[in-house]
């Protein structure tokens, strides 16, 4: 029987050797003592992994409902920013306070200085040498 390595391989594997203990349980009396420790160990196994399916659904369960309350919370917050903007205005630094940008005004870009087109230089004549 090749060794479990997950945890539900494990106790199935458990689960069978607890069975067949029990089924062969007069043919070895010595093994009783290890039998019964092994069922206690059973019962506490599937016990924890009963709370961990548990657990895990209760997670998802909490992360659906912080994610509803997460977009809600951002429609909220949006709408009381844009509420801030009409009670103060746009151009108040007052709205600093609150993590919003106040309108500065439009900063124009500085016009481009025109460049002279470069006049082409003549080439320079080249006169034969008379050897």
């Amino acid at each position: 029987m090749a060794k479990q390595t997950t945890y539900t391989g494990m106790v199935g594997d458990w689960q069978t050797l607890h069975e067949l203990l029990t089924a062969n349980s007069t043919e070895i009396p010595q093994v009783e003592p290890f039998r019964a420790k092994l069922g206690t160990m059973l019962t506490q196994a599937l016990a924890i992994t009963q709370r961990q399916a548990n657990l895990k659904a209760e997670k998802q369960e909490t992360s659906k409902q912080l994610r509803k309350l997460a977009g809600d919370g951002q429609r909220l917050a949006s709408a009381v920013r844009v509420l801030l903007k009409e009670h103060y205005g746009i151009r108040d630094e007052k709205l600093t306070a609150y993590g919003l940008q106040p309108f500065r005004g439009r900063t124009l870009k500085a016009a481009p200085v025109p460049q002279e087109p470069e006049t082409p230089t003549p080439p320079t004549a080249q006169h034969p040498t008379t050897a």
